[in-house]
């Protein structure tokens, strides 16, 4: 009996790997990576099977599914949203914003104001100062919540506004918040806040998508005010971290119509985690003298094409003379690192700036396995000194500049929920080039002949951890 049963199981493990590496030839983004998980499921499916289920999935189909229950159950809100914000949309007039939208699947707006918050001190003031003004309810939404000074301040804001009759949706993802104890999300309830997981993981069919993240950072304050960007909650944040030291970072506070652009982006994650269908105000607030256009670009792994990587791509193919991003974590697909050795081999000034030392090894590492051949094309590759670099900002030429969450990595490109605001405005791009400078100013350059004497070791080490890229 127990050797029939041994037998039917291991009958059970091939049907299943068969079965996956049939899903795997169907929707893999690459062939590549086809091929590697099929070969891998059909010869020896005991251990590829529970890592393709965590990690092969190359879309989040629970939230695409999710996504079509709202497109029935609430299509006339949104239908009326689209009306009350038809008077604010820009003409796009260039090629590069239409193509944006299209990524986007939401308008240019006029009517915006686009404020620059820039490092720890500047943007919790004002996180808390619009959680303070917040009338009707808060949306907010971290990828990390720690349990410190920083995280109970923040606790205690929320608590007080819920006390005033203010609803307050309190947003976390799972695996960025698993050292949050539920002390913190009790207090919460006590007081009124509502509360939950992003449970990427929920139900049977999705059970094994933990490598599923939502990376957002997002605030929205009566459907007036909204804040994006880079900063979690703790108070390495706020430079308070022995290892770190000072934090770089960039956050973005925005009023205008293009605030319900991330209140949308909201509710569709709410809708996910709770299956609640949120009743907020959708009329478009304009109280700015000298306004902006913005197009708010949420992405993720439901979107129908890879937007994030897209984005990226567009923003590189659209630069004529400069080209500067920032991110911590730096390992592009090949696409972007494609575009950005074309973009500085044709005469752009191609800038990446990266952290001096690393917080995640594996994709610090990663990094130093096409470095050299970047360099080599005249891409100028820039590494921070005073702290930890962790804004993720893009320039492109004088007349445009992004402030979002987006890694260039893998898994912001193709595993996480990510949320950019897009601004085509020359005096936004004027006040993102003047804080870049600084930033710059504060680096050293990377020389190819540093990245060529390397040791062999160091080489071989870079390589193979650049094989880890899409799971890091």
């Amino acid at each position: 009996m127990t050797s029939w049963l041994v037998g039917f199981a291991i009958f059970m493990v091939h049907v299943l790997g068969t079965l996956s590496a049939v899903q795997a030839l169907m929707s893999s983004r690459t062939s590549q990576g086809a091929v590697a998980w099929i070969i891998s499921l059909v010869t020896f499916p005991y251990a590829a099977l529970p890592a393709y289920w965590i990690f092969g999935r190359p879309r989040f189909y629970g939230y695409v599914s999710a996504r079509g229950e709202r497109d029935t159950v609430l299509r006339r809100v949104l239908a009326r949203y689209r009306d009350l914000i038809e008077p604010y949309l820009a003409p796009p007039h260039r090629g590069d914003v239409r193509a944006v939208e299209q990524l986007a699947m939401m308008p240019l707006t006029s009517g915006n104001r686009a404020e620059l918050l820039v490092n720890g001190q500047a943007t919790f003031d004002s996180l808390f100062a619009g959680i303070a003004e917040a009338e009707e309810y808060i949306l907010i939404q971290f990828f990390i919540v720690r349990h410190d000074a920083l995280g109970v301040e923040l606790k205690r804001r929320l608590e007080h506004a819920a006390e005033r009759g203010v609803r307050v949706y309190f947003l976390y993802d799972e695996i960025g918040c698993h050292k949050l104890d539920d002390g913190y999300l009790n207090d919460l309830r006590e007081a009124g806040v509502e509360v939950s997981a992003f449970n990427s993981s929920r139900g049977i069919r999705h059970r094994f998508q933990l490598n599923f993240r939502n990376h957002r950072k997002v605030l929205v304050v009566d459907g007036r005010q909204g804040w994006l960007g880079g900063f979690n909650v703790g108070v390495e944040y706020l430079g308070q971290h022995k290892r770190h030291g000072p934090w770089r970072d960039t956050h973005l506070k925005l009023t205008g119509p293009s605030v319900l652009g991330l209140q949308e982006a909201f509710w569709e994650d709410w809708h996910w985690a709770t299956g609640d269908v949120l009743n907020l105000a959708w009329e478009p607030q304009v109280t700015c003298v000298e306004c902006q256009n913005v197009v708010i670009v949420p992405s993720g792994p439901a979107d129908r094409l890879e937007t994030a990587s897209l984005l990226v791509q567009q923003a590189i193919h659209n630069a004529n003379e400069r080209f500067w991003v920032t991110s911590p974590y730096f390992v592009p697909d090949q696409s972007v690192q494609d575009a950005l050795r074309l973009a500085a081999m044709r005469g752009v000034d191609v800038r990446v700036m990266i952290p001096e030392h690393p917080d995640h090894l594996l994709v610090f590492l990663s990094a130093f396995a096409f470095l050299p051949d970047m360099v080599r094309a005249g891409v100028k590759v820039y590494r921070y000194q005073p702290g930890f670099l962790h804004q993720k900002v893009m320039l492109i030429d004088d007349h445009s500049a992004t402030v979002g969450t987006v890694n260039l990595d893998n898994r912001s490109f193709r595993l996480n929920f990510e949320i950019t605001a897009f601004v085509p405005d020359k005096r936004f791009a004027a006040e993102v080039r003047l804080m870049l400078e600084k930033d710059f100013a504060a680096c050293r350059r990377i020389s190819y002949d540093e990245l060529r004497q390397r040791p062999l070791w160091k080489k071989l080490v870079s390589r193979a951890a650049y094989l880890l890229s899409p799971v890091q």
